[in-house]
């Protein structure tokens, strides 16, 4: 029945990125996505451009973020025990957006200026970079904390707290900001997917894959630290080494993926969930890849709706995230359906 499953799913996925790569504000034919992704004969040059250069990157890299995202989410709910818990509950996107604002809401500052002008590195670059700072601070900062803390919840709770620390620090920021600089930040919080291009997205897969990688690795380990701390202790396992590699994981791949597409809420709370429901297990072996699967078709098919296809608008991701994940969350919990592990 799995089998059956998965098969689905991965049809789904190809139908969802064919139609991702072939809708938007320029209609171009399946038959003809498909010549230029896998024949010689491309056929149409402005086609070619628009596939090669703008929509099969803005695809791919909805891709790689539903899977980094959804994964994330999983790892965070089964170390907390907590349905609700999603990439950004230790603050490690807030510190992420730390580093943009830091950036962004202190253009024409010395050091900005300096760091374009005489280090070369361009805005996008800078961004990425002050994202990943920013995340990996605030990641350290939770790792040296949680190393002496014996209860998980405490763990979320320092997390949490540390997160709207540094939200407050963001909003008194922007208090004393231009609107100028207060509206490019803004549109940054939006999240996008349409702006990894090039070298950095094969940074960015390189970044997922290997959070991905120490999330598989790391499936007997949160096999066991669901069923409990104690359980965990009576396997031999550490939990205190355990729980810094997992948090590790997640800001590897939740900080990575903020830093190159913008905070990207909802995906990483709702796929978990409907990887449970859906495959009826709570593996871990079989969940993870199931996470990655379902997270890829949920975010292709909402960056599908953000783009009207037909129409020049383009809607923030975030927007659509919120509106698919959200109700998917409220009838996981809420509706018939068990939560396994919970």
């Amino acid at each position: 029945m799995n089998k059956i499953k998965v098969l689905v799913l991965l049809a789904i996925l190809v139908v969802a990125f064919l139609l991702d790569v072939a809708l938007g504000s320029v209609h171009i034919p399946l038959k003809d996505v498909v010549k230029v992704l896998f024949s010689a004969d491309s056929g149409n040059d402005t086609w070619v451009y628009i596939i090669e250069k703008i929509r099969l990157p803005k695809a791919l890299t909805a891709v790689i973020v539903g899977c980094g995202l959804s994964v994330s989410g999983l790892q965070m709910q089964t170390l907390f025990r907590n349905p609700l818990a999603g990439p950004s509950v230790l603050g490690i996107t807030a510190g992420a957006s730390l580093g943009v604002a830091l950036v962004m809401l202190s253009a024409g500052s010395i050091t900005s200026l300096y760091t374009i002008k005489e280090l070369g590195i361009s805005g996008s670059w800078l961004i990425i970079v002050a994202s990943s700072l920013g995340a990996a601070l605030i990641m350290i900062l939770i790792v040296s904390i949680s190393s002496s803390l014996k209860d998980n919840v405490i763990v979320l709770i320092v997390g949490v707290m540390i997160g709207n620390i540094t939200l407050s620090v963001i909003s008194i920021w922007q208090y004393f900001s231009s609107p100028e600089l207060i509206k490019d930040y803004l549109l940054w919080t939006f999240g996008s997917l349409g702006g990894v291009t090039g070298g950095q997205l094969l940074i960015l897969a390189i970044v997922v894959f290997a959070g991905l990688l120490i999330s598989f690795l790391s499936s007997k380990l949160l096999d066991a630290l669901l069923l409990g701390d104690n359980y965990a202790r009576s396997m031999g396992l550490t939990v205190k080494r355990a729980r810094i590699l997992i948090i590790g994981s997640t800001s590897i791949l939740a900080g990575g993926i903020t830093a190159f597409c913008g905070p990207i809420g909802f995906i990483g709370i709702a796929v978990p969930h409907l990887a449970r429901a859906l495959f009826h297990t709570s593996s871990h072996r079989i969940l993870i890849p199931a996470c990655c699967l379902i997270g890829t078709v949920l975010m292709l098919i909402c960056d599908l709706v953000a783009q009207l296809p037909g129409s020049q608008t383009v809607l923030p991701i975030n927007v659509i995230t919120a509106l698919v994940g959200s109700p998917v969350v409220i009838w996981i919990i809420a509706g018939p359906t068990k939560l396994r592990g919970f």
